[in-house]
């Protein structure tokens, strides 16, 4: 065989990432296809066999053995296939060889060419679509070579890929020659080769980002057990440790936060938070809504839903904005989730108490100071409207408490007087020294 035609050929393989037997099939379909044209008729079944070694074509028709013969270029009689070949029998096909010419046609020669091309076309398509249906899942680095529309063209090295507008970050802006990670999310088989479709938003986007820059995640130190994520605003990942003395939140912030910086850097402004993963599922509802403080948590198994109560201050940050982080925590629990106050009843019960404390404190004041058991005798309306000297009012069930604060009132009041009196000699010394100022002058 010549030279210079295996070289065509490895380079071919080389090139398109074919095997060289495909490049083989192809070049025998080819020579087939020019005899037919040259030599045969439209309607004959020509094959033939390419032998890489000498370079030489052999050429057979193909005919199927039938008793009523229709097609004679297609259809042969058992009597004359026997003469081809002994054991035969009606249904089978039989090949019979035809000389091979030595030269074709320009037409014919046309057409060898184009079917070579087709052939590989297709032959490379099979391979590019076998290779990136196995990758699908995975995050790949490409550029922006053309922009369609609203449609992002991304080249991928051997092939490209379709970032579809629903795939793209709302808040980001591409242009040609930017480079940026994307996530394989499908490959579509077409005609014109393998459509791959990829994603900027999807949520196994920020699990491969974390495995690119978390060591742990890969070693299985660290897992991530769920992810849910808003692109361009917000994201939740749930992850536990399996390894003594590893801190899984720590490991996947890194060292002053450079781990997590890297991957805030591949997907813009959005945010991230760490939470811990528990098998308790009201510890993980309330880590799932931090950085609100949960006060408790009340589960629905029946139809999966938590009612979570939460201080009056902590409401808002647990809806969050356009009630994001309670919807990212339903999602990333897999439970339906209902924020309310914290409930009255409690603030009732201290009050209660407050009340049976207080009496407590009145009973105990009138068992050490009697006099005070006369004030009960008073009638309300008259402690009501009779004021102290003072100023104040002592109620009827709390006489000895009143009495108390009524002294210390008055107090008060002496402490104010002398200080008034104080202030009027001070201002008095005062003009009499500015007069013998002005006398002396």
């Amino acid at each position: 065989m010549d030279q210079e035609f295996t070289a065509a050929v490895r380079q071919i393989c080389d090139e398109k990432g074919i095997k060289p037997e495909d490049v083989y099939e192809t070049i025998a379909a080819a020579m087939a296809s020019a005899y037919r044209k040259d030599f045969g008729k439209p309607g004959q079944k020509i094959e033939a066999e390419f032998d890489p070694e000498t370079g030489k074509t052999k050429i057979y028709q193909v005919l199927e053995v039938t008793k009523d013969i229709e097609n004679e270029d297609r259809e042969i009689s058992p009597k004359d296939a026997k003469k081809y070949k002994k054991k035969i029998k009606v249904g089978d096909e039989i090949k019979i060889k035809k000389k091979a010419p030595e030269s074709y046609g320009r037409i014919a020669a046309q057409t060898a060419k184009q079917v070579v091309i087709q052939k590989i076309r297709e032959s490379e398509r099979d391979v590019l679509y076998k290779e990136f249906k196995d990758r699908a899942g995975e995050l790949l680095t490409g550029t922006v070579q053309q922009i369609e529309g609203k449609n992002i063209i991304i080249n991928l090295g051997r092939a490209n890929g379709i970032l579809f507008p629903k795939e793209q970050i709302p808040s980001e802006n591409y242009y040609i020659g930017q480079r940026l990670k994307v996530y394989i999310a499908s490959v579509e088989e077409s005609s014109k080769g393998p459509q791959i479709i990829l994603s900027r938003v999807h949520p196994e986007m920020i699990r491969c980002l974390f495995e690119l820059e978390v060591p742990e995640i890969n070693s299985g130190a660290v897992e991530i057990k769920s992810i849910t994520r808003e692109a361009g605003k917000r994201s939740k990942v749930a992850v536990i440790a399996h390894q003594e003395g590893v801190d899984p939140v720590g490991s996947c912030v890194g060292q002053r936060g450079t781990r997590i910086q890297a991957i805030l850097a591949e997907i813009g402004e959005e945010k991230i938070d760490i939470i811990l993963w528990d098998e308790d599922l009201e510890k993980f509802i309330e880590n799932a809504l931090s950085p609100a403080k949960v006060k408790s948590i009340k589960l629905r198994k029946s139809d999966k839903t938590a009612v979570v109560a939460v201080a009056e201050d902590q409401l808002s940050l647990a809806i969050g904005k356009e009630g994001q982080n309670v919807r990212l925590a339903s999602k990333l629990t897999g439970w339906e989730i209902n924020i309310s106050k914290e409930t009255k009843p409690v603030e009732k019960k201290k009050k209660a108490k407050k009340r049976k404390a207080t009496k407590k404190l009145s009973k105990v004041e009138q068992k050490r100071n009697p006099d005070s058991i006369g004030a009960k005798s008073r009638s309300p309306k008259k402690d009501r409207k009779a004021p102290t000297k003072s100023g104040f009012r002592s109620p009827n069930k709390e006489g000895e408490i009143g009495r108390k604060i009524g002294k210390t009132a008055k107090k008060e009041t002496k402490k104010t007087k002398t200080k008034k009196k104080t202030k009027k000699k001070t201002t008095v010394i005062k003009k009499t020294k500015s007069k013998k100022k002005k006398d002396k002058k």
